[in-house]
């Protein structure tokens, strides 16, 4: 039996992905990069932008127009089953607590059997988790988060905080190790919430990571700043540690205290210049990246001016902007809506803001030797990782460069995204 895969989102999303294509292939059941040719197609899917919601169902009703046995998992299916059904009625629905009854559903659908696998459930999906054979091991550490965001409706999707056990986390990375990965992606809803319902922490885990042996690095995900706040000594710690990227991903979302406040997060704008200040003073060359939603229902004008002044003085390596849509179920889609054209206009002038800080801040690498570690390849260039996790584009080179090799290069170009360097 042979089924295709298709996957949308955030690495955790891909993380899911991996897992279930260990739970198949432990049952025999092969997976294909042909549609066609497939006898079920699993979609693994986002919830997090309308845009994104709106491209994969087109995906799906094409998919049904064309006689396929659809099997939808991830995020929309946890928190959009309604929609699914309305749009895809044919569609069978696994959602993520119960991604270990895929090889039994794929059997069905590809009978043309109907199956609906929707409760939750507290599970640890890394009791199935096998590492594949890239470099790189995506290694979801919990689902759900301590959160209730009001634009959000991923919780609804992974339910409430379920961080997974610390021992299949260290088995899991010291497997992907012995089968030759070189980059750990720790993640999570929310990385920083790890281990608040086990009587744990992602203090605690972190330090556990720290002493594994290997020649590998730990990019450590998206967690939000109370958390990062409240583990600083923890994190600073395992950032200075040669085995982490100098990386941290702290989502602030808004420059005004105000629309934090009516978005319901639990921080205001003084708790995130400490986490950011702190992190620049004690982690030398420390890369953040934030996110950003522009927008908001109750955003006023001088709103987004804060914003713009956040991204003008904190000056962050890496901004993911958004402009604000509603999700069905969030309570923000509850709140009379800006002017489309008006989230448009906002959305143009914090992209050339955000451009503009990020082309600054890379061509000050312009001239200089970067150690780096190879982690892509294509046909055009290999790419690798400082050990800021800045990319850096390799698009010629005068011998083969394998993945997972480090190298010395000289950086000759920058964009807003990327740096552009030759071997030394």
């Amino acid at each position: 039996m042979k089924v295709y895969m298709k996957t949308y989102g955030c690495t955790l999303n891909q993380a899911d992905s991996d897992i279930i294509r260990s739970i198949l292939s432990s049952k025999d059941i092969d997976i294909t990069d042909n549609e066609e040719d497939s006898d079920a197609v699993i979609v693994n899917t986002c919830t997090v932008k309308e845009a994104t919601e709106q491209k994969i169902i087109n995906k799906l009703q094409k998919m049904d127009k064309s006689g396929r046995n659809i099997i939808v998992t991830g995020c929309m299916a946890g928190a959009n089953g309604d929609i699914i059904q309305k749009y895809i009625p044919n569609a069978s629905i696994v959602t993520t607590p119960n991604i270990d009854m895929m090889p039994y559903a794929v059997s069905q659908v590809a009978s043309k059997n109907k199956v609906m696998y929707n409760k939750f459930g507290v599970k640890d999906r890394l009791n199935y988790f096998k590492p594949g054979e890239g470099i790189i091991s995506r290694m979801p550490i919990s689902d759900g988060c301590l959160s209730n965001c009001a634009f959000c409706e991923t919780k609804r999707a992974r339910g409430p905080l379920n961080s997974f056990s610390e021992d299949l986390i260290l088995k899991a990375i010291n497997l992907s190790l012995k089968r030759g990965s070189k980059e750990i992606e720790l993640t999570s809803q929310d990385v920083g919430a790890y281990g608040a319902d086990k009587k744990s922490s992602i203090s605690n885990l972190l330090k556990k990571i720290e002493g594994i042996d290997g020649d590998y690095k730990i990019r450590i995900g998206m967690l939000n700043p109370e958390h990062a706040l409240k583990y600083m000594d923890s994190f600073i710690e395992a950032l200075n540690n040669n085995h982490f990227y100098k990386f941290l991903h702290i989502p602030v979302q808004s420059g005004s205290d105000k629309v934090l406040k009516e978005m319901n997060r639990d921080y205001d704008l003084q708790q995130f210049y400490n986490v950011v200040d702190r992190l620049r003073s004690d982690v030398k060359g420390i890369t953040i990246e934030t996110d950003i939603i522009v927008g908001y229902p109750t955003e006023t004008e001088k709103d987004f001016e804060d914003t713009i002044n956040l991204i003008k003085d904190v000056k962050p390596e890496v901004s993911n902007l958004s402009k604000f849509a509603m999700r069905p179920h969030a309570p923000a889609s509850k709140l009379k809506q800006l002017d489309e054209n008006e989230i448009k206009r906002r959305s143009v002038e914090a992209t050339r803001v955000i451009k503009d800080v990020q082309n600054k801040i890379n061509r000050n690498y312009i001239g200089s030797l970067q150690d780096i570690m190879l982690t892509e390849k294509n046909d055009i260039s290999v790419n690798g990782r400082t050990d800021s996790y800045k990319e850096v584009v390799i698009s010629s080179t005068t011998r083969e460069l394998n993945l997972g090799e480090h190298v010395k290069v000289k950086i000759y170009g920058s964009t807003a995204n990327a740096l552009y360097a030759n071997l030394v």
